[in-house]
């Protein structure tokens, strides 16, 4: 692999420095002999602010990024103000969205994870008629990027999606939680009853790089069997993403989450010289 420039946050107050949360990985890239530069994530969120966000940003050639989350469409404005200054992210928007929304995965990785359905945009109706696709029985509400299971019970958790009124209830708080943050559409997904802490898997151009914790569970990484999970990952033909498995009760392992890489979170546990491009 071609040696890459690294692309992380800028701290807020001190917009010289990286941010805190990314300085480890900004200083084993450095010592590694890689260059890192600095963007403005705060622009960056805006629409239109991707060129303000990359103003630091010097030299040419390829670059990965690794900060906090962005939406698709960010992500293609960031792309494109890069290449204006000669820098090419590995990850194109096409790539990235791919990754980051679930519609994008979905259909490769059916095989290995629960059963989903999903609405273009927040419709009523649209989401009754999700609910009907799948049937009856409890479901995983999300939309195309992220949960709230930190909200179980009011926002992600629907006990059985032939009540439909009651499913409505959690999507509509769900859409409250969320704001102008919601992505997409809903999400409905299969519920399975997971018996382990999650693991977090990171791989490279198809290779698995790194099997960690979750960042929620750092200290706890089980015995994880990917065997089954492991050559559809490998055909995805994307160059940096995340898998997050758990342990069904019936002792296979699933498939929880597919991501990009360069914006999920690394625990603590796994040092920065993993994943550096």
């Amino acid at each position: 692999m071609p040696r890459v420039m690294l692309l992380v946050p800028a701290d807020v107050l001190r917009p010289r420095r990286p941010d805190a949360h990314f300085a480890d990985e900004a200083t084993a890239a450095r010592e590694a002999g890689l260059d890192v530069a600095l963007v403005d994530h705060d622009a960056l969120a805006r629409p239109g602010g991707a060129d303000e966000a990359v103003r630091r940003v010097h030299g040419e050639g390829q670059a990965v990024y690794r900060g906090w989350m962005v939406s698709s469409q960010r992500y293609a404005e960031f792309d494109a103000a890069l290449r204006r200054r000669g820098v090419v992210l590995r990850t194109t928007a096409e790539q990235y969205r791919r990754a980051h929304e679930l519609p994008g995965w979905y259909a490769d990785l059916a095989s290995v994870t629960p059963s989903a359905v999903w609405t273009e945009g927040a419709d009523r109706a649209a989401f009754a008629r999700a609910c009907g696709e799948l049937g009856s029985g409890p479901a995983v509400l999300r939309d195309y990027t992220k949960s709230l299971k930190h909200h179980w019970h009011e926002a992600a958790f629907i006990p059985d999606v032939a009540d439909t009124a009651a499913a409505w209830s959690v999507a509509s708080r769900f859409l409250e939680l969320r704001g102008s943050d919601f992505a997409g559409g809903f999400v409905l997904r299969r519920f399975e009853r997971f018996v382990s802490a999650e693991v977090r898997t990171w791989w490279i151009d198809g290779v698995r790089r790194v099997t960690g914790p979750h960042p929620d569970t750092p200290d706890d990484l089980p015995d994880a069997d990917l065997t089954a999970a492991e050559a559809v990952l490998r055909g995805l033909g994307l160059p940096f993403v995340t898998a997050d498995f758990a342990l069904r009760e019936d002792g296979v392992w699933r498939l929880i989450e597919l991501g990009d890489g360069q914006v999920s979170d690394r625990p603590r546990t796994v040092s920065p010289e993993a994943l550096l491009p």
